[in-house]
């Protein structure tokens, strides 16, 4: 199947793209566009691939799926378009940012310029319904993101993954930790921040002191 991707990634999921499951997705996914208002707009639903190529991906951040209001989402996860405001939880990533790694709160929500530095910001569920979250969960996504996980696994070395909430943290069984780094910590949603399960958890400073240590350049947050 001709999916349109980066091609280094391309040439790493062609047999994802050709499995049965993918082909009922990809028919599932035309048919809800056809006849729903979906998000993201169909040219970005690959656009973390896009932005952050296999060989240049050093960073993993993992979100559960996009957001699902008007102008939101537009296939980075956790991001927004330029002049959207900020969602709860990327307003708590802003804030912990601001803390961490002491830099002005960014005045975009815009996270293109994190994915083109090589941190892969990846929904585990690439598509949604407006207004209704979590609506294309369980039609074959998971296991598409699930095998992206395992191929980075596998093919990489000494990446960094920041798993936030439970959702995330369940994807860590996918990753080789004898390899790579795993960061955990609560999800930064109000809910799992407010509890005190966010705030604190200098992912940001741990992950540039970890690319510093191999040698790698830092991520400008």
């Amino acid at each position: 199947m001709d999916v349109r991707i980066d091609p280094s990634w391309k040439s790493r999921l062609s047999t994802e793209f050709n499995e049965d499951y993918f082909k009922d997705l990809v028919q599932f996914v035309k048919t809800e566009f056809r006849s729903q208002q979906c998000f993201p707009p169909g040219k970005e639903i690959f656009a973390a691939f896009d932005h952050s190529p296999f060989d240049k991906t050093k960073v993993v951040i993992i979100g559960q799926d996009p957001y699902h209001g008007s102008g939101q989402a537009h296939g980075l996860c956790f991001s927004v378009r330029d002049g959207t405001p900020y969602p709860p939880s990327l307003i708590n990533i802003f804030k912990e940012v601001a803390n961490d790694v002491k830099v002005p709160y960014p005045k975009s929500g815009n996270l293109e310029r994190w994915a083109k530095q090589g941190v892969l910001l990846l929904n585990a569920t690439l598509t949604v319904r407006a207004q209704q979250a979590g609506s294309h969960q369980g039609k074959g996504w998971e296991r598409f993101t699930d095998a992206v996980i395992r191929t980075l696994s596998e093919e990489k070395q000494g990446l960094i993954f920041l798993l936030w909430g439970g959702f995330a943290k369940k994807k860590a069984s996918l990753i080789d930790a004898s390899k790579h780094h795993i960061l955990t910590s609560g999800h930064p949603s109000p809910l799992s921040a407010n509890r005190g399960l966010w705030f604190g958890n200098t992912h940001f400073s741990k992950t540039n002191e970890l690319l510093s240590q191999k040698g790698e350049s830092v991520i400008d947050w």
